[in-house]
């Protein structure tokens, strides 16, 4: 087979896989509109959820997975863009930019059930901190954080050597450098990270089920060391009761929220990308 068969074919291989992902995933949230949408009305959405979730609505669970991506967010993006910048502009020595590499991958890699399972030994066993919404949310933090850092360091690192320069010629510091070039041309890049991790987190289960949230009878937390109901948790607790039909029909419901506030985190994050490559390549 000749070099111009073999890209024919893998072109036809890549065209193909695309169409069967794209027809899974147009397949998969057919099936949660359908069965989900009748759920939908102001009621379910802003009402408190009774009798386990069988009954009434979401609004607690909405307020608790907010409360907990966006203080994930808030912990992890600082750490992130700083840990980017550091690998960027004083990380220089080979040896170590491979060692780190390494570890961002391998924690990016590691399954969020063990994340769960670690936050559970060490804060809940070991610290005594009770099941905290607090606690989900450093653990959610812990868990995006190499996403934010490597979409971080590939924007600051894709800045042209002459904006650096430039900014050196003209009497700045690195300190000035970083402030005023690489953070303003690079941002975005980390925001689209961030949204990215966020559209991941907010729809796990395993890594805050047993150490931040509950699933009944709380609303929304006086303190940092309560628990909070989260969608996930709250499906999962819907989908064992999938012999009571109003049950099921709540879990379909809080499914399709749940689904837009991901389609939400991921096409904003899809929107910052296509932004920054246009400001990039000005």
């Amino acid at each position: 087979m000749n070099r111009q068969h073999m890209d024919k074919l893998v072109t036809l291989f890549t065209w193909n896989a695309m169409l069967l992902c794209t027809a899974l995933l147009i397949f998969l949230l057919a099936i949660i509109i359908w069965n989900g949408l009748p759920a939908i009305n102001l009621e379910f959405l802003f009402t408190a959820s009774r009798n386990f979730g069988a009954a009434g609505g979401i609004c607690y669970q909405i307020i608790g997975s907010i409360l907990l991506i966006v203080v994930a967010a808030t912990l992890s993006f600082p750490i992130a863009l700083g840990v980017a910048l550091f690998k960027s502009e004083f990380l220089n020595n080979t040896f170590l930019q491979k060692l780190s590499d390494n570890f961002i991958y391998g924690l990016n890699g590691i399954p969020s059930i063990i994340f769960g399972l670690f936050g559970l030994i060490f804060f809940v066993n070991i610290l005594e901190t009770g099941i905290s919404w607090f606690i989900g949310s450093i653990i959610l933090a812990a868990m995006i954080l190499p996403t934010i850092v490597l979409s971080s360091y590939q924007a600051i690192n894709s800045i042209p050597t002459i904006y650096r320069e430039s900014a050196l010629s003209l009497g700045m510091d690195q300190w000035q450098v970083i402030t005023r070039v690489l953070l303003p041309q690079g941002i975005g890049g980390a925001i689209t990270g961030l949204l990215m991790g966020l559209a991941r987190a907010i729809g796990e289960t395993a890594p805050i089920m047993f150490i931040a949230t509950a699933f009944s009878g709380v609303d929304v937390p006086g303190s940092f060391a309560e628990p909070v109901s989260a969608l996930p948790t709250h499906i999962l607790v819907l989908a064992r009761q999938a012999t009571d039909t109003q049950a099921l029909q709540n879990a379909w419901g809080a499914s399709l929220v749940l689904i837009v506030l991901v389609l939400i985190l991921s096409l904003s994050a899809l929107l910052g990308r296509i932004k920054t490559q246009t400001v990039m390549q000005r």
